[in-house]
């Protein structure tokens, strides 16, 4: 091949593989962030003869006040009629999101809840170098100043609507003739877990026990698994947020391997195991607004008896 033809080759190379690529940036910012999704899983973890009891697990929404197609998706949600809601965090990230928060929630406030933080609940997103994302979560730095975010009044709309706070706290709910027993953490990824708060055995007496946080970091998980919580619910992942097709997410933004970064997986830890669902949530940095192959959802989980295995549906 000529010099001149190498060169027309490597043109026309270049043109083809930059389409590609601004096809696939405007695919991630303008069609899938928005693309939100209802995955649904069916979890034995009931005691047997028990009724299904169905768990709606919201997170990461990131909201911004003018998200108004994501606080309509979010409020139908409510058509599900789901027996509890589980919010694990990363509601906002802007002060004034407050309020269009609530009416994204809307009736899902009116049904037995629980909640815990993230970081994006305390602080603002900023603009951040996109590589840092990649670097291992415990080299990530947090700034040393206070809480730039109205969490105290999220705290207040959330409990004042009845749903339980379960940062560092421990719970008891009544749900469709059911106790349930509820642990949770504050945000590990900004060290705000306190295990050692709500650590011990479970009460075998509850009809099931269930360990929430926001990030899915191993120590946390081997403290709800080792004190025998069978379902522990976590999100902060985005589920990888950037996917590669087939392969999957390239990170996970804690410690939590890959093939967790989303969905139903099993977490086990001195000879116990528990049912483990990390949600990919509904949001994004508002710096970084971009999904692909990694859709927005939340997740309807149908608690059955034990006996059956655990199944997905698209």
């Amino acid at each position: 091949m000529s010099l001149r033809g190498l060169a027309t080759t490597t043109l026309k190379t270049t043109a083809v593989v930059g389409a590609v690529g601004a096809a696939c940036v405007a695919y991630a910012a303008g069609i899938e962030v928005r693309w939100f999704t209802l995955r649904r899983f069916t979890v034995p973890v009931l005691p047997e003869g028990t009724a299904p009891l169905k768990v709606l697990h919201l997170s990461d929404l990131h909201l911004m006040p003018t998200q108004e197609r994501k606080i309509n998706w979010v409020n139908d949600l409510a058509e599900l009629e789901p027996d509890l809601v589980v919010n694990t965090g990363d509601n906002i990230a802007n002060e004034r999101s407050v309020f269009p928060l609530l009416r994204a929630y809307g009736e899902l406030l009116d049904l037995p809840g629980v909640f815990v933080f993230g970081s994006n609940d305390y602080w603002k997103p900023h603009f951040k170098n996109p590589g840092k994302y990649l670097l291992p979560a415990h080299k990530q730095r947090h700034k040393p100043h206070g809480p730039d975010l109205p969490f105290e009044e999220m705290r207040r709309a959330f409990t004042g609507a009845g749903w339980v706070d379960l940062n560092n706290a421990k719970a008891t709910l009544k749900v469709n003739g059911l106790r349930l027993d509820f642990a949770g953490t504050d945000d590990p990824h900004i060290k705000r877990d306190r295990y050692d708060e709500i650590a011990g055995e479970v009460d075998p007496t509850a009809d099931l026990s269930i360990g929430v946080t926001h990030a899915p970091y191993q120590r946390v998980l081997n403290g709800f698994v080792g004190d025998g919580y069978p379902l522990v619910l976590a999100g902060h992942t985005h589920g990888g947020q950037l996917a590669v097709p087939i392969y999957g997410a390239l990170v996970t933004n804690c410690d939590l391997d890959a093939s967790r970064v989303k969905g139903m997986s099993t977490w086990g830890h001195e000879g116990r195991q528990a049912a483990l669902h990390v949600s990919a949530g509904l949001g994004t940095s508002p710096y970084a607004p971009v999904r692909f192959a990694c859709r927005p959802e939340a997740t309807l989980l149908t608690l059955v008896p034990r006996i059956n295995p655990i199944s997905s549906q698209p």
